[in-house]
C-alpha cells in the first residue's frame, strides 16, 4: 500500500471503534459481541460479533456496485484508516488480477463549515433544508451555493452566501432569459468557446470555481452583445444552446416565472400609454408605483418587461 503512517490522522470513527491493536495500521474484519452491541451481532466460528466498521462497507460496495467501479466518494477523514482498510481488504479477498483495483478514482471532500465553524450536531450549527427553505431560500439557491466549492476546499455555508446566490442567480438568470427572448425557435448548435473553457475547467479536478467564472465571464460578453444590439439571432441561439449544455452539468434549470398580478399589469399598460402620449412625468411616477410594489419594468423590442425586484 506504500502508507506513509507519520503522515496520517486517524479519522474521527475510529474513537467509536477501538480495539488492541499494535500498529496503526491494523484493523478488525470481526468484532467480539460486547454489551454495548445489544443486538447487533450473530453467530460465528469465532463466537458472537459483528463486522468491522470497514468490512460493512466492502461488503456493500461489492454487492450495489460490483467488485471493481470507477468512483468512491467520502470526507477527508475517512482517507486513512477508513478507506486504506476498505481497499486492503476489498482487494486482499477478490484477489484482482494485474492492472485492476477495487475502485479507480477516489475524491475526499472537505469538511463543511456553517457560519465560520465546523458543522457538528452537538453543537447545533447546522441546517437542514427544510430550515433553509423555511427561511425564504429556494432550492435553486442552496444548490448554485454548494456548487461554487470546489470539494476538496473547505466551504463556508453562510446565510448572507444564500443572499449572494440568490444575486448571482438572477444575473445568470436575466441573461439567459434575453438570450432566449431573442433566439425565438432558431436551432443551431451551441456555440464552443464557453463550452471549451466550461469544460477544461471540469477536466482540472472538478474545478467549479474556474467553471463558474468561465460562465460570468461569457455572461459579460452577452450582455455588452446585447446592449450593443450586436449579437444577431443565431449566434443568439448558438449562446442559448452552450448554456444548455453547462446546465446539464449543474442541473440548475431555469427560473420559474413570477406571476405577474392584475394591479402590476394594469400599472405596466398606464404607464404605456403615458408614454406614448409623451406624458413622461406621470410614466415616472407609475414607475415608482411598481417599485413600491416590488416590481420593475424594462423597455425591450419587444415591448415592457417585468420582474420582480
Amino acid at each position: 500500500m506504500n502508507l506513509k503512517f507519520d503522515a496520517m490522522r486517524v479519522g474521527d470513527r475510529v474513537a467509536n471503534d477501538e480495539y488492541e491493536k499494535e500498529a496503526v495500521a491494523d484493523f478488525a474484519l470481526w468484532k467480539r459481541r460486547v454489551p454495548e452491541d445489544g443486538e447487533v451481532y450473530w453467530p460465528s466460528p469465532w463466537g458472537e460479533g459483528r463486522p468491522g466498521w470497514h468490512i460493512e462497507c466492502s461488503a456493500m460496495a461489492t454487492k450495489h456496485l460490483g467488485e471493481s467501479f470507477d468512483l468512491h466518494l467520502g470526507g477527508e477523514d475517512l482517507m486513512f484508516p477508513h478507506h486504506e482498510d476498505e481497499i486492503a481488504q476489498s482487494e486482499g479477498a477478490l484477489a484482482y488480477p494485474p492492472g485492476r483495483k477495487f475502485v479507480k478514482h477516489w475524491m475526499h471532500g472537505s469538511h463543511l463549515l456553517v457560519e465560520g465553524k465546523k458543522m457538528s450536531k452537538s453543537l447545533g450549527n447546522y441546517f437542514t433544508l427544510r430550515d433553509l427553505l423555511a427561511k425564504g431560500a429556494t432550492g435553486r439557491e442552496i444548490r448554485y451555493l454548494l456548487l461554487t466549492a470546489h470539494y476538496r476546499a473547505q466551504f463556508n455555508f453562510t446565510l448572507d452566501g444564500l443572499a449572494g446566490a440568490r444575486a448571482s442567480l438572477a444575473r445568470l438568470d436575466e441573461c439567459v432569459g434575453k438570450l432566449a427572448e431573442f433566439a425565438g425557435d432558431t436551432s443551431v448548435p451551441p456555440e464552443q468557446a464557453l463550452l471549451v473553457q466550461f469544460t477544461k475547467a471540469m477536466d482540472d479536478d472538478l474545478n467549479v470555481s474556474a467553471a463558474w467564472a468561465a460562465v460570468f465571464d461569457w455572461i459579460t460578453e452577452v450582455n455588452r452583445k446585447l446592449a450593443a444590439n450586436a449579437l444577431p439571432r443565431p449566434q443568439a441561439a448558438a449562446a442559448l444552446e452552450a448554456w444548455k449544455r453547462v446546465d446539464e452539468v449543474f442541473g440548475l434549470g431555469m427560473a420559474k416565472k413570477d406571476e405577474v398580478p392584475v394591479e402590476v399589469l394594469m400599472l405596466v399598460e398606464e404607464r404605456q400609454a403615458a408614454r406614448k402620449a409623451k406624458d413622461f412625468k406621470r410614466s415616472d411616477v407609475v414607475r415608482d408605483q411598481l417599485k413600491s410594489l416590488g416590481w420593475s419594468v424594462e423597455d425591450t423590442p419587444k415591448g415592457p418587461r417585468v420582474k420582480r425586484v
